[in-house]
C-alpha cells in the first residue's frame, strides 16, 4: 500500500525535512503489520524559494537527497514512480489532519485521533465527476477519490490503526502532516531516519569543491571523512576538527519581524563574528544568509573577510533554491566553529549534520543573541544515538 503526505504550504524546506522524520516513524509502525511504501512529496513553491524566473515545482527528492540512502531506512519512491505503478493519478483516500475543535484541557493531554467534521475550509473541491481536485504538489491532473478530516493529538504512529483498520484504500494521503508529533524526538529511530537523509552527491561535491578552493578546507585536513553508506558511519564525538573558517547562519527576512527579541542587528552580529574569529584564531568566515541585497552590501563593508556561495544564474537553475540551501548547510557543517540563528530550522539541520560528522558540541550548539535579550539561552545539544 502507498502512503502519501503533504505539509501546510507556508512551511519551509527545513521544517519539511523534520516532518519526513515523523512520517518515517509512522511508516515503520505500519510495516510491522503490512507492506507499505512511502511516496515522497515533490518539492515546490516554497515561501523561501523566491528566486524569480526559474520554475520550482514538481521537483523530485533525488535533486536534494540520495534515494538509495533513504531506502536503507524505509522503502520510498518518487511521486512519478507512484503514478507509473499505481495505474494513474488517483489517490483513493485523503485524510486532512487537524486539531480538536474544543482544544485540549490543561493537564489532560492524551494521544487520540477521531474522524471529525472539517474545521477549516477544505483545500479540495469536487469536479463534475465527483473527484477531488487540489494542489497535489503541482500535479494538477491528480484526483482524490475520498476526502475526510481527522482530528489528531499525539505522535505520528497514532494514525496507524486508522490506516490499517478503518480504510482498505491502496493509496492513502495524509495532508497537513505537520500536525503529527515525533514518536520519539532524538531517539535511535529519529537518528536512523535523520542519518539516512544524505544530501545528493552532486550537491556535496559542489560544496566540497567550494571549501577546497575558497576556504582551504579538505576532509583529510579537517578530519571530516564521510562514508557514502550512512549505516557504516559512526564517528566518535569530538574527532572532527573542521576547516579553518567560521560558519555562520544569519537568518533575516521574516525573522527580523517574526522573532525580534532574539535576533541581532547586523552590527551586533558582525561584532560577535569578530570576537569569534579572534577567539578561534580564524581569518575567514563563511556566511549563509537570506538577507536582502542592501543588507548584503552592508555586511560586505562591515565584514570584508566574508565568504559566500554566490551561484551564477546557470547554477541557480541547476541546483535550485533547495540545492543552494543544501550547499550552504554542507559548508557550514564543515566549519571549525558554527554559530546560527535562534529557533531556525535551517540552523537545527546544520547542528544535526555536525553531530553526524563528529564535532565537539561546543563548536556546534551556538546562536546569536538579540541586543536586548535578557537571557540568551543557547540551543539544546541533541546527542546522536546509534
Amino acid at each position: 500500500r502507498y502512503l502519501l503526505y503533504d505539509v501546510n504550504p507556508p512551511e519551509g524546506f527545513n521544517l519539511r525535512r523534520d516532518v519526513y522524520i515523523r512520517i518515517a516513524s509512522l511508516l515503520k509502525t505500519l510495516l510491522k503489520s503490512e507492506n507499505w511504501v512511502l511516496v515522497l512529496p515533490p518539492w515546490g513553491r516554497l515561501y523561501h524559494w523566491q528566486s524569480p524566473s526559474i520554475l520550482q515545482v514538481r521537483i523530485p527528492w533525488s535533486e536534494f537527497f540520495d534515494l538509495p540512502s533513504l531506502n536503507k531506512n524505509i522503502p520510498v519512491i518518487e511521486y512519478e514512480q507512484f503514478l507509473a505503478e499505481s495505474g494513474g493519478p488517483f489517490i483513493e483516500q485523503i485524510y486532512v489532519l487537524q486539531g480538536y475543535a474544543e482544544g485540549w484541557k490543561e493537564g489532560t493531554w492524551e494521544e487520540k485521533t477521531d474522524e471529525r467534521p472539517c474545521i477549516d475550509q477544505l483545500m479540495y473541491s469536487k469536479d463534475k465527476h465527483e473527484y477531488y481536485r487540489g494542489w497535489f504538489w503541482g500535479y494538477e491532473e491528480t484526483r482524490g477519490l475520498n476526502v475526510s478530516c481527522l482530528s489528531v493529538q499525539g505522535s505520528a504512529s497514532i494514525v496507524a490503526p486508522i490506516l490499517l483498520k478503518n480504510t482498505s484504500a491502496q493509496s492513502v494521503m495524509l495532508d497537513r502532516a505537520e500536525n503529527l508529533l515525533h514518536d520519539h524526538y532524538g531517539g535511535k529511530d529519529y537518528w536512523n531516519t535523520r542519518r539516512s537523509m544524505v544530501f545528493a552527491k552532486h550537491l556535496r561535491v559542489v560544496g566540497d569543491e567550494f571549501r577546497n578552493k575558497y576556504l582551504q578546507s579538505t576532509d583529510e585536513a579537517d578530519r571530516t571523512h564521510y562514508k557514502e553508506d550512512w549505516t557504516q558511519m559512526k564517528v566518535k564525538m569530538g574527532t572532527a576538527l573542521g576547516g579553518p573558517y567560521l560558519g555562520v547562519h544569519l537568518r533575516r527576512k521574516d525573522f527580523i519581524w517574526g522573532h525580534r527579541e532574539d535576533v541581532p542587528s547586523l552590527q551586533g552580529a558582525v561584532k560577535k563574528i569578530r570576537s569569534l574569529l579572534e577567539m578561534h584564531k580564524l581569518e575567514k568566515v563563511f556566511v549563509a544568509t537570506d538577507a536582502v541585497e542592501e543588507e548584503i552590501e552592508l555586511l560586505k563593508k562591515l565584514l570584508p573577510e566574508m565568504v559566500r556561495f554566490e551561484p551564477s544564474w546557470e547554477e541557480l537553475e541547476l541546483y535550485k533554491d533547495g540545492g543552494l540551501a543544501v550547499i550552504d548547510q554542507w559548508i557550514c557543517a564543515h566549519a571549525r566553529y558554527f554559530i546560527g540563528t535562534s529557533v531556525s530550522t535551517f540552523s537545527f539541520r546544520i547542528h544535526e549534520e555536525r553531530e553526524i560528522l563528529g564535532f565537539d558540541p561546543k563548536t556546534t550548539y551556538n546562536r546569536f543573541c538579540g541586543e536586548n535579550e535578557k537571557n540568551c539561552e543557547q540551543p539544546t545539544h541533541w546527542k546522536i544515538v546509534y
